[in-house]
């Protein structure tokens, strides 16, 4: 045998039992080469593809978007890479990986060569199909682990609401989106009326089974858009997208009076609850989300001046009044 036709046999060897899908088109995507990886994985023998059209044989692939790859391969005449972090897959293989993984097919990369004739333009294309499954759920397996990570560390510890850190952070993104494309959004803040009385008279644990069952009822009341975290010791914050403050104010009523009316059970004693809330709205000539924290803060302490167990919007006038007392 000679060097030439050693060289052919074993490239057609290598072809053939590669662990890698192996299959070549021509310009009217017939199929002219079908190796044992694709064979394996689609369940179609050589015989049964080979001079077929590719998208007669297998229907369910993405027509549009396969056949402008491969033309655009075939126009300038150079390679393609497809990875399977922008297109899963191209063919719905199943794999060999425990279902634990939570992957229900095969993840692929898929690489596209121009076969070139003599002349040097394209006459076929090439295209490798390579399982990228094991890298594929290590990949989703880490980026779940650090989302998970990412929202433990936004949570308060007690209540599991959000924290101070992603209030701040939410609020500032919710400032910049407003001011950038309009609309309004509320905030409100809010704590609980003698709350050291609380501690005091029944303990720390009823006073922190007292934050947690709040947080859950007002939780509760919110849509999916509003936000809710605990802002301080026993101080929280809500943030309500697309609320104007008339809404605002009667929501916040709505859920202190909800609050006064419920006490917390606690050790089969009956706690009751008030809260005091300050209210404000978002306006165009705020230069920084800071401004709502402190507007919504001098009108919840304003709330507790006038008695506490109580809902007062923000004012400019509360401004002067704060100022004088100090």
């Amino acid at each position: 045998m000679s060097d030439e036709a050693f060289s052919f046999n074993l490239a057609e060897t290598v072809v053939k039992w590669v662990d890698v899908g192996i299959f070549v088109l021509n310009k009217n995507f017939e199929v002219q080469l079908w190796n044992n990886f694709m064979a394996h994985h689609s369940g179609r023998l050589p015989e049964e593809v080979v001079g077929k059209n590719l998208f007669d044989a297998f229907p369910e692939l993405p027509k549009p978007w396969f056949t402008k790859k491969i033309n655009t391969v075939f126009l300038l005449n150079n390679f393609a890479f497809v990875s399977w972090e922008n297109r899963p897959f191209l063919f719905r293989f199943a794999h060999n990986r425990p279902i634990t993984g939570g992957a229900d097919h095969m993840y692929q990369n898929c690489m596209l060569l121009p076969l070139k004739a003599e002349q040097g333009k394209p006459e076929a294309v090439c295209v490798m199909v390579f399982d990228a499954t094991d890298t594929a759920i290590a990949q989703n397996l880490l980026k779940e682990a650090l989302e998970a990570i990412s929202e433990i560390s936004n949570r308060d510890g007690l209540t599991g609401i959000y924290n101070r850190r992603y209030l701040e952070t939410r609020l500032g993104g919710e400032f910049d989106r407003t001011r950038r494309y309009g609309g309004t959004f509320s905030v409100v803040l809010f704590d609980l009326d003698f709350f050291k009385k609380v501690n005091d008279t029944y303990g720390h644990l009823a006073g922190d089974q007292v934050l947690i069952e709040i947080a859950a009822r007002v939780k509760e009341k919110l849509r999916s858009s509003d936000v809710i975290g605990r802002y301080g010791g026993e101080e929280f914050m809500l943030i309500l997208p697309e609320t104007d403050l008339d809404g605002a104010l009667v929501f916040a009523d709505r859920v202190r009076e909800a609050i006064e009316l419920d006490p917390v059970i606690f050790d089969n004693i009956s706690i009751p609850v008030t809260v005091s809330m300050g209210v404000t709205e978002y306006q165009a000539e705020l230069s920084a989300h800071t401004q709502l924290i402190h507007q919504s803060d001098l009108a919840l302490y304003a709330s507790k001046a006038a008695g506490r167990n109580r809902v007062t919007r923000y004012e400019p006038a509360l401004e002067k009044l704060a100022a004088d007392k100090h």
